[in-house]
């Protein structure tokens, strides 16, 4: 088969293996990855065909079909936790099995007993019972602590009462809930001898294990359709209402609180703050996905823009390239590297879970507020910047980026609600804000400032708050510590203007709510510092990395931060930390990266070692063979099924001959 993309990659500057083992962390994950991923492309039961024209009803059925099928595929093949995760992740249909193994699992591992945890985790494992996490409701969502729906504790039966007691108080948009789950982790307000005791979780059945029939006292549905056109439709989000449901006593996730049969509420030994471990698992994974979608989505951009030819024939040659172009190159090259700088920062994601895990079992919380504001931030910060930057690409596609068969409508679809859920992210920004504003006056009393590493910066607030950068050419920029040194001082200047301006407001609170805004912004400059410094630190100190690779993954780590710095210019000039002048010298030296990334691009995304199928994608083929895919997938369409339209004779015909029956009035 003929490779379109042949001298694009003969380009390349360096070995693309030794950057698919960067891009996956590892030679061990590569080939995990590499051998999962031909599994699920080969298999014909895991096809997407004609998924975009598919009914709801059919989407859920193939939706099942396929989820079945990993499962069998898990067993026959008797494969590992980490196997087992990556087929699921390959297959790349959203639905109820996202909610069972993300969500409801984790929920009963971080909030259950050790004895909850025996009773339920074996079933779960087995998929003998299928959960979901029942917690936003019609009327609430990022406010937990304002959900409606109730537990009343009965000591007389020693049972708990769910119940829903208003329209609000319906659990409305997780995943399962409308046909699927038999069971659910329901969040709702604890009440016993007449007090709220707040929202705890509560295991609730909702499906009978014989028939898949509600039980008495539960009403369950799916809400509807949603954005896209297959998309998230194949999962059913669903509403959830409960009319006085009665369930056991130990049914209440009780590792963080107990009620005894008399009904008093107890604090466990157990802190509170091991919630949190669930919470930085979430959004970790959110963070990952990010990098995957926005790499899927360069990728399709990158591969398209050099087969597509526009403009510039000269003297009858052929057109040009698009991806020559430098408005081309300046919209698309920055997401190239934001994929991989999202990816790295997940990497980085990753050991934190694990470092705040080993601390929350030796009972050390010292950093829990610090990771909380760092999880909250990254999650905001990356998943807004993904979905921009997927349509985006769909965008740098032209017409044809329009189309399904490009995946990037769908693509865009699937992935933008991440900016809701798990925390919307303007809410969780201002969380970030509140812990900046709380650490900036903390500055004067170093026993209480926090130690953590994403904000060892504001140690040193007094010369960042004093400090010019040393850049005097273009080159100057390509210094890490020149980079650094910028994002610190607009960090540190943004928070500490908000800190000054807050203090001379009547009261704190009214302070932050009117410069909520501004708080914003320095959230999101903080968190930009973040992703900088991580990508720098995989490039300097990260010795697996080989020479070669390791200088183009510098090169697109200056691409981030530079291209973050024109985008937010601005910013840099307000608070005086770099000058007009370095501003344009950072666009000077931005353009001389452009240059450097381009022979290599296709390279870059070859990187991303994704196969056909998963990208899903008539313009991202890895043989670039584009305008036969576009037009064949065409004349698949269910409307070419027949050559004259369903409609012809009662609408088009009389149109034509004139022939309408009018209605007298």
């Amino acid at each position: 088969m003929m490779d379109y993309l042949a001298e694009e990659r003969k380009k390349a500057e360096f070995d693309v293996e030794v950057m698919k083992i960067a891009w996956a962390g590892s030679e061990h994950a590569f080939r995990t990855n590499d051998r999962i991923s031909r599994l699920v492309a080969n298999d014909p039961e895991f096809s997407n065909h004609g998924k975009m024209t598919l009914t709801r009803k059919d989407l859920l059925k193939s939706t099942l079909r396929k989820s079945a099928h990993a499962w069998k595929i898990i067993n026959e093949l008797r494969l590992t936790e980490e196997e087992a995760t990556k087929l699921r992740f390959y297959v790349d249909q959203p639905g109820y099995t996202d909610l069972h193994w993300y969500m409801f699992i984790p929920a009963i591992k971080g909030q259950g007993t050790e004895e909850q945890q025996k009773k339920w985790l074996p079933l779960a494992y087995k998929m003998q019972i299928i959960g979901t996490y029942a917690q936003t409701e019609l009327g609430h969502g990022s406010n937990v602590q304002g959900l409606e729906t109730t537990a009343t504790f009965d000591p007389l039966t020693d049972e708990f009462v769910i119940h829903s007691p208003t329209l609000t108080s319906s659990k409305w948009w997780p995943g399962g809930v409308g046909k699927v789950s038999t069971h659910a982790i329901v969040y709702a307000r604890l009440i016993s001898m007449g007090k709220d005791h707040g929202v705890k979780g509560f295991m609730v059945q909702l499906r009978s294990l014989k028939d898949h029939s509600l039980l008495p006292g539960i009403t369950a549905g799916d809400i509807g359709t949603k954005f896209g056109n297959a998309a998230y439709n194949g999962m059913d989000n669903g509403v959830l209402q409960f009319d006085h449901v009665r369930i056991p006593r130990d049914h209440m996730m009780m590792r963080l609180s107990q009620i005894t049969k008399e009904g008093h509420v107890l604090s466990s030994s157990a802190p509170k703050q091991l919630q949190y471990g669930t919470m930085v698992y979430v959004r970790k994974v959110i963070v990952l996905d990010a990098s995957v979608a926005l790499s899927r989505a360069t990728c399709i951009a990158t591969r398209y823009s050099a087969i597509r030819r526009q403009f510039g024939s000269q003297g009858g040659g052929p057109e040009s390239q698009v991806i020559d172009y430098k408005t081309q190159q300046s919209r698309l090259f920055p997401l190239l590297a934001s994929a991989y700088a999202f990816r790295f920062v997940g990497e980085w994601l990753n050991w934190l879970y694990g470092d705040v895990t080993e601390r929350l079992q030796a009972g050390d919380f010292s950093t829990l507020p610090e990771t909380h504001a760092c999880t909250s931030g990254l999650k905001s910060v990356i998943t807004t910047a993904t979905s921009y930057g997927i349509d985006e690409c769909r965008k740098l596609c032209g017409g044809h980026g329009y189309l399904c068969s490009s995946g990037l409508p769908d693509l865009y679809a699937v992935y933008v609600p991440a900016c809701n859920y798990e925390g919307d992210n303007v809410v969780l920004l201002l969380q970030v804000a509140r812990f900046l504003m709380k650490t900036i006056n903390q500055l004067g009393e170093s026993e209480k400032l926090p130690v953590g590493t994403t904000i060892s910066y504001m140690k040193r607030a007094h010369q960042l708050l004093h400090s010019t950068s040393d850049v005097h050419i273009a080159e100057d920029w390509l210094k890490p510590s020149s980079i650094l040194q910028a994002f610190e001082a607009r960090a540190m200047k943004m928070s500490v203007r908000c800190a000054q301006n807050i203090s001379n407001s009547p009261t704190p609170e009214l302070g932050f709510s009117e410069l909520s805004a501004d708080l914003i912004e320095a959230a999101k400059a903080h968190c930009q510092l973040i992703i900088v410094s991580k990508f720098i630190d995989k490039v300097q100190k990260d010795t697996t990395i080989k020479s070669g690779v390791k200088e183009y993954l510098c090169i697109l780590c200056n691409v981030y931060a530079l291209s973050t710095l024109q985008k937010h210019l601005g910013d840099f000039l307000s608070v005086e930390c770099i000058t007009p002048q370095q501003g344009a010298l950072a666009n000077e030296q931005l353009r001389h990266l452009y240059r450097q990334v381009r022979p290599n691009a296709v390279a870059l995304v070859d990187a991303f070692n994704y196969t056909d199928h998963f990208l899903g994608s008539a313009l991202g083929r890895y043989d670039g063979n584009v305008y036969q895919t576009l037009y064949n997938e065409a004349w698949k369409d269910p409307l070419n099924d027949s050559e004259i339209p369903d409609g012809y004779e009662e609408y088009i015909q009389p149109l034509l001959k004139q022939s309408f029956k009018y209605s007298r009035m």
